[in-house]
């Protein structure tokens, strides 16, 4: 009888894992913002943080340029803290208010467990990296997506830093006081201040005037396939107008 052949086992394709350097780096970042949390900005000099992730100086001069390169990157670590924890609120894909609210709740509480890495994240100068941007755009979309329910009372823009304004200040403010002075309510009250500032509590489309009708529409131009380019730059630059 013929002898069949013996099947070669299949190799399973395994992903590389991370580079020596990328793990020097994580260390790098970790022991930068251990000392962070524990001691605040003043804390994280090279000295100190080459200490503490058992490496010498240069290293992190190889890594990383200088110390506001090494803080860029321990920012951008916290970005992506932030924005983990953001998907992890509970959405409200029917509610866009709700939806806001829940993201602001999200960011303040972030802010008060985290004062000092906060403080790094949106201090002086900002820091505008990749994750920065990526949390700016979700907030841009959740105050478009009020925008076409026709609920924005003002400009997205102007939204958008009324929303940064009041969680910031809630930060600062509560962090500022003696813990026996801090008050939740003051927290609901901002939020709630933010929301009937910058959302109607019915829809704006039926309000009197084109100024509801304007934003809606506007809000709803990105996902349009009838106009072109520049009729949908022409339109947007009069709604823009309009909603004003």
């Amino acid at each position: 009888m013929p002898v069949e052949p013996t099947p070669t086992p299949t190799r399973r394709a395994t992903s590389p894992g991370p580079t020596a350097r990328e793990q020097t780096r994580c260390r790098i970042v970790d022991a930068a913002m251990a000392l962070l949390e524990s001691g605040g900005r003043d804390a994280v000099t090279t000295r100190a943080v080459a200490d503490a992730a058992g490496l010498q100086p240069p290293a992190i001069y190889r890594l990383f340029g200088d110390k506001d390169g090494l803080l860029d990157a321990v920012a951008e670590s916290g970005f992506t803290r932030f924005l983990a924890a953001k998907q992890q609120a509970d959405p409200a894909p029917h509610d866009p208010v709700g939806e806001l609210c829940n993201g602001w709740d999200t960011v303040v509480g972030f802010g008060l467990a985290n004062p000092a890495l906060y403080a790094l994240m949106y201090g002086e100068p900002p820091r505008s990296t990749t994750a920065f941007q990526t949390g700016l755009e979700h907030l841009m979309d959740r105050i478009r997506r009020i925008a076409a329910a026709g609920l924005l009372r003002v400009d997205e823009h102007l939204a958008a830093q009324i929303v940064h304004a009041t969680a910031s200040g809630a930060i600062l403010t509560w962090l500022s006081m003696p813990e026996p002075q801090r008050d939740p309510a003051l927290l609901v009250t901002l939020r709630e201040s933010m929301v009937a500032t910058i959302t109607t509590r019915e829809p704006a489309v039926h309000e009197p005037g084109l100024a509801g009708a304007a934003r809606a529409l506007r809000a709803a131009l990105p996902g349009q396939k009838v106009l072109g380019r520049a009729e949908q730059q022409l339109l947007a630059e009069w709604l823009q107008r309009l909603s004003a």
